[in-house]
């Protein structure tokens, strides 16, 4: 509560209450109310004070800002007045105050929800605006790291830049935050993997693919990375097509195993090129899909860590007995909280599920829709599938789409055929921006690239929204 400074006969100061002067104008709260903002915030301090109402302690910050942080601290919320300062002098004055945590507690999105999401913002690198490639952090963190040309651009959970880092390589093809600090980058052109710090702006280390025993195992190009906790995992690409998967340990930067090595002779031995570690597991999940005049040929497979070895494969297309033969995968991806496979097949356009816990020779469950409005065209076109938050999206040409779950009475947990419900995310003047190229979740957002389209599109849901998918 802002208090008027009336000349009057000081009073003798109440308990629990503390007056504050921030930037000349007067502040009244309580004690509660400034500890609130946790042990080691300035705030906190403050309330240890001993409390002299005739003379109130002088701050010298925004005064404006300083209310709606401090109705932050009284009601958990953020008042509609924030909305009139932008995100990052928010950011930097509850950092002066030490309460960034109950700011971005308070500013992150609600959970996603693909049939209530709609852009919010768009992430554009200063220079290098077409992003070549992006990762964003699986935990709540919510940052985003962005390869832009031989840049790295780092945005933090409330999308504010923090700054970009330029590197030795031309063109960053693929990049993942693997510790707190550090990017690992690679490039279709350039060989290795590549770490580099962004409190320095240095690269800390650098692993390159090398056998003693054959010399043709030479500047091999790096085509996807993941990670665990304690390693790094990359696919390396040889010019004469031999390839493999790299595991590197994190606190060494050295090569721990190689992970089934290829000779890249064909479609179904080629480079992955997409990688997702499996920790619930142990296992790599591994893709790569092709095009050309006879269609999309590929495979997917999933090695155990701790032999190398494939524990299970599918190549498509199949040996011709399946009803879907020749309708092979456009793309693929795996939800590793569910424990799900989804792939959209390259010509009727159908989604298919597989439980990771029951794979055989053919595990596919193809899902039905019952929406005559939504019906595939059918004939190929760009499609690229990415699961979050037990949804599966979906990027055909430049729509987008999003497949939920629908809840089964009693909680079942059995997928059936008719266990999804597809729903457009995008408007039609969404979609005419371009084709979209990649999509990837967190923090409670979805991050969409489009091809040769400048930034990162940023889909959301409205905290206000209460809405519910219906059967």
């Amino acid at each position: 509560m802002e208090v008027q400074n009336y000349k009057s006969t000081p009073t003798p100061p109440s308990g629990d209450r503390i007056k504050l002067n921030v930037g000349g104008k007067l502040f009244e709260t309580t004690l509660s109310t400034l500890r609130s903002g946790g042990s080691g915030s300035l705030l906190d301090a403050l309330s240890n004070r001993p409390i002299n109402d005739s003379n109130p302690v002088f701050i010298d910050r925004d005064p404006e800002i300083f209310s709606v942080l401090l109705s932050l601290l009284r009601s958990n919320r953020l008042p509609s007045t924030y909305r009139r300062f932008t995100s990052q002098e928010l950011s930097d004055e509850a950092a002066y105050y030490g309460i960034e945590l109950q700011l971005k507690s308070a500013m992150l999105p609600s959970q996603l929800s693909g049939i209530d999401a709609s852009v919010v913002s768009t992430i554009r690198p200063a220079s290098d605006g077409v992003v070549s490639s992006f990762s964003v952090s699986d935990d709540d963190d919510g940052s985003v790291w962005v390869g832009h040309g031989g840049q790295i651009s780092v945005y933090d959970w409330n999308l504010v830049h923090i700054g970009t880092v330029r590197t030795h390589l031309d063109f960053i093809t693929s990049i993942r935050r693997v510790m707190p600090e550090i990017a690992a980058i690679g490039s279709e052109i350039d060989s290795g993997v590549h770490f580099y710090s962004f409190a320095n702006g240095r690269r800390v280390g650098s692993v390159e693919w090398s056998d003693s025993s054959d010399p043709r195992i030479y500047k091999a190009r790096v085509s996807a990375i993941a990670d665990s906790d304690e390693s790094v995992f990359a696919s390396y690409d040889c010019q004469h097509r031999e390839n493999c998967v790299l595991e590197i340990d994190k606190s060494s930067l050295k090569v721990k195993s190689e992970i089934g090595r290829q000779n890249g002779n064909s479609s179904k031995s080629v480079v992955p090129g997409k990688l997702t570690y499996l920790s619930e597991l142990s296992l790599i999940f591994g893709s790569s899909i092709s095009s050309g005049a006879f269609g999309y040929s590929g495979y997917v497979r999933l090695w155990d860590v701790r032999s190398g070895k494939v524990v299970w494969e599918t190549n498509e297309p199949g040996s011709g007995r399946s009803s879907r033969y020749g309708d092979s995968f456009a793309d693929v991806d795996v939800d590793k909280v569910e424990l799900n496979l989804f792939k959209v097949c390259s010509k009727s356009g159908d989604l298919a599920i597989a439980d990771l816990r029951k794979l055989s020779d053919d595990p596919w469950l193809y899902i039905k829709d019952k929406n005559p409005s939504l019906s595939n065209v059918g004939g190929q076109v760009s499609s690229v599938i990415h699961c979050y938050q037990k949804q599966a999206f979906v990027g055909r040409d430049g729509e987008l789409e999003v497949w939920s779950r629908v809840e089964e009475q009693g909680g079942s947990s059995v997928c059936e055929e008719e266990s999804y419900r597809r729903n457009y995310v995008d408007k039609v003047e969404d979609s005419e921006r371009g084709i979209i190229k990649k999509i990837e979740g967190g923090g409670n957002r979805l991050f969409v690239s489009r091809d040769n389209v400048e930034g990162i599109e940023v889909w959301q849901s409205s905290n206000f929204s209460g809405s519910v998918s219906l059967l």
